[in-house]
């Protein structure tokens, strides 16, 4: 493991997230036409890009509804709840908003609480923790890089961060959309302990017709912030706006929706990243995004083939957002 101090700020870095294994990572994966997800979040700029598409667009930030949702949900696990030392760990902690609801809540119900903002940008995990910060110590706040698809071994780094006894309570609020669902549930799975618990929010698409409710929130991806956002991720890499026109769409992948965007290149490009030559064909398609639209039937029969269990959830009244208690079906 290897840690940095950024303006007295103590942040560890899993190797996965080393420049060396990204810059790697994100040449093989431009040469197969893909962007990962965590790209688009791994700079200081990249971050302020989300956050104002985060601002404009997330349900949790533009429908107070949604914002009820979480807190009945925590209401409902932590009123009754005693706890003596607790860690709260944000799988993907982004602004950290989301958490800090959670350990304002979880604050009433445990004697010392302690908190691990963990996001593939570190960026992310300092803005976290300054949200975090407003009601909690700082010295109680471990911000972790780590990119979680791709480490094996993060259940023993947070002991070796945290090497006292204590219960601890995952988040992975708006994650599980943006992986692919056999790659992430597995990871989940042997992360957590049978007593863990386990909070995450899911985007879900409305009662109905399946195609047509993910058609009506399709608006929700295809705007300007978010257009901004990834586009400005080109840019950084050397691919100018003018190369081609980014067109989104949605896509079946064996039962599931997703909503996808793709940089389809109106002639031949080519960059360099870290001396390495990358050629874009006239015509060729980058992927660049996307985003699983999940039903709650879905959700139930991807979380039961990994051994997961739902004991606990709400869903918001226009059935887009769900907020979900999850531990291990043992």
């Amino acid at each position: 493991m290897n840690s940095t101090n950024t303006n007295s700020v103590k942040v560890t870095i899993h190797p996965s997230q080393f420049p060396d294994v990204i810059q790697r990572q994100l040449i093989e994966a431009l040469r197969n036409s893909y962007v990962p997800p965590k790209f688009l979040y791994d700079s200081v700029y990249q971050t302020q890009k989300w956050l104002n598409v985060h601002q404009s667009h997330s349900p949790s930030r533009i429908d107070s509804d949604v914002s009820l949702v979480y807190d009945s949900v925590f209401d409902t696990v932590f009123s009754q709840a005693k706890y003596s030392d607790v860690v709260l760990i944000g799988l993907g902690c982004g602004g950290g908003q989301k958490d800090a609801r959670c350990l304002s809540k979880l604050k009433l119900a445990t004697r010392k609480l302690y908190y691990v903002p963990c996001d593939v940008s570190q960026s992310m995990t300092l803005v976290a923790r300054s949200e975090v910060g407003k009601k909690l110590n700082y010295n109680n706040i471990y911000p972790l890089v780590c990119d979680l698809s791709e480490s094996n071994d993060l259940d023993q780094l947070l002991d070796d961060l945290l090497p006292f006894s204590h219960k601890r309570i995952f988040t992975f609020f708006g994650m599980i959309p943006n992986l692919e669902p056999e790659l992430i549930l597995p990871k989940l799975f042997r992360i957590t302990r049978d007593d863990d618990d386990l909070f995450f929010s899911v985007n879900l698409v409305p009662d109905g017709s399946y195609l047509t409710g993910v058609e009506n929130i399709l608006p929700q991806y295809d705007n300007e912030e978010t257009r901004d956002w990834l586009l400005s991720f080109l840019v950084g890499i050397g691919i100018p706006k003018n190369a081609g026109a980014l067109v989104f769409g949605i896509e079946s992948s064996g039962d599931l929706l997703r909503v996808v965007a793709d940089f389809r290149f109106n002639h031949s490009q080519v960059i360099q990243i870290d001396n390495k030559i990358i050629t874009f064909e006239s015509g060729q398609s980058l992927r660049i995004f996307y985003s699983y639209r999940h039903t709650k039937e879905t959700l139930n029969k991807y979380l039961d083939k990994h051994g997961l269990k739902i004991v606990c959830s709400e869903v918001s009244q226009s059935g887009e957002e769900g907020v979900f208690r999850v531990k291990r079906d043992v």
